[in-house]
């Protein structure tokens, strides 16, 4: 954190828990004002320069609402925060179409702050750069929010941790939101996709072998648990891993040592194991199509993430977000969606969850026209035909990844060619550009 922090207005009621909130802003050590009457509020944001403010929702008179509306009419760029002991969904749509950075649940925790901090401008974000933000999980949901509260307890134990979720709910970004708060988060995180390998190349990928092992196997490869000494392994989609490969990694699990394909001694490795799945398992046990011993041995700290129809707070928030991203990945100045547009996402059924919310958004932000991305921005038919979504048209089909190919390539036009520009331009590594560049030349080759 800078020196002395950032400058903060709260205005909350004088009540038995004025000082609550101001407490975790001032133990993290950013230079607090408090205000206790609403009516000099707006006095005070004019005359002070203030990085952030944060409003309680059920203030006296007028309302944190009402207060949220007559700042941003003067002040449109400055960072608003609505807290609330009593939250209402209503509520935290209203605060995001009128402005706010976002609507939390009070009491706020020190984790809470810091990804609030996260999201706020760059003049302020620069303060608290984290190089693994791109992996936060962005949440005002009572439900999420005990979630991550759990994960954070149980972050220090060796027990595995077994992750269940439909597809696109966030499964990975949980594990690492567990690695990062244990006392392994400066060792290794490895992911292996279970489901993107056959058995025989999952087995070398994860327990690695020895030169001559098999036919193709010229040198001596280390497995993806050798890697993760001392870290954490995450298992995605364990559900797909063959059965006979799964005796394997019981043994791993319980010996706390790999075998390599080919090799003639075992090899001791201390791993936190976490798996994640977007299958039933109970179902999966019931077929025989996985081993009980081995869910039972994952199984240890089990966590289930809620689909985004079951936290539709979260949506508001979660387009503030991926507007601001998708702005700086298109260098884009979108102010945000209109009414009918929130509206219209926040009914959907989100069968892709939060990977489908992002898709739409970037989509919107691209064909936006406008500084307000409109409903026909996020849903459209190119033949002009309507669709089942519900909403009358038809949702396209580009893919983030071409989003993505598109990005990077309007900015290096832009740079004339000049990566390291493209990448400070993109918020993204040189190296990282030039492996993306890699590999769609090699995509292009394929063809």
């Amino acid at each position: 954190m800078g020196v002395g922090g950032i400058s903060i207005l709260l205005v909350e009621n004088n009540g038995p828990e004025k000082t609550s909130t101001g407490e975790v802003f001032e133990r993290l050590g950013h230079r607090l004002s408090r205000l206790h009457d609403p009516a000099f509020a707006m006095e005070r944001v004019e005359a002070e320069h203030y990085e952030l403010v944060v409003l309680d929702l059920n203030l006296n008179g007028s309302g944190g609402l009402s207060l949220l509306k007559k700042i941003k009419g003067k002040k449109e760029s400055l960072p608003v925060v609505i807290v609330s002991a009593d939250p209402r969904l209503s509520d935290a749509v209203e605060a995001m179409k009128l402005g706010a950075r976002d609507f939390l649940l009070k009491p706020l925790t020190a984790d809470t702050v810091k990804h609030l901090l996260f999201q706020l401008p760059r003049a302020v974000k620069a303060e608290t750069e984290d190089p693994e933000d791109r992996y936060l999980i962005l949440t005002s949901n009572p439900r999420m929010r005990k979630l991550l509260e759990d994960s954070r307890d149980i972050a220090d134990s060796k027990a595995s941790v077994f992750i269940q979720g439909d597809s696109g709910t966030g499964k990975e970004l949980l594990a690492r939101y567990i690695h990062r708060h244990s006392s392994r988060k400066d060792k290794p995180f490895v992911a292996v996709n279970c489901s993107a390998l056959p058995e025989t190349l999952l087995e070398s990928e994860l327990l690695g072998h020895e030169k001559g092992a098999f036919t193709g196997a010229f040198a001596r490869k280390k497995g993806k648990f050798e890697f993760a000494d001392q870290g954490t392994i995450l298992l995605d989609e364990i559900s797909e891993m063959d059965f006979h490969l799964q005796s394997k990694l019981l043994r791993v699990l319980q010996e706390k040592e790999v075998d390599r394909i080919g090799g003639d001694k075992p090899i001791p490795v201390d791993v936190r194991v976490i798996a994640t799945s977007n299958k039933k398992m109970e179902t999966l046990l019931q077929q025989e199509k996985f081993r009980e011993d081995l869910y039972y041995r994952l199984n240890v700290i089990p966590f289930h993430i809620p689909p985004l129809r079951e936290r539709r707070d979260d949506i508001p928030l979660l387009i503030r977000h991926f507007v601001e991203k998708y702005n700086r990945l298109e260098n884009r100045a979108v102010k945000g969606l209109t009414d009918d547009a929130v509206d219209a996402l926040i009914t959907m059924p989100w069968k892709g969850n939060v990977r489908e919310l992002e898709n739409i958004v970037a989509r919107g932000v691209l064909l936006c026209k406008g500084e307000w991305v409109e409903k026909k921005d996020l849903f459209f038919s190119p033949k002009g035909e309507g669709s089942g979504d519900g909403t009358g048209f038809m949702v396209s089909t580009v893919t983030l990844r071409e989003m993505e190919r598109k990005a990077i390539f309007n900015t290096l036009n832009r740079t004339n060619g000049n990566r390291t520009h493209a990448a400070e331009i993109l918020g993204i590594s040189v190296r990282t550009l030039r492996n993306k560049l890699h590999e769609y030349k090699e995509e292009m080759e394929k063809l």
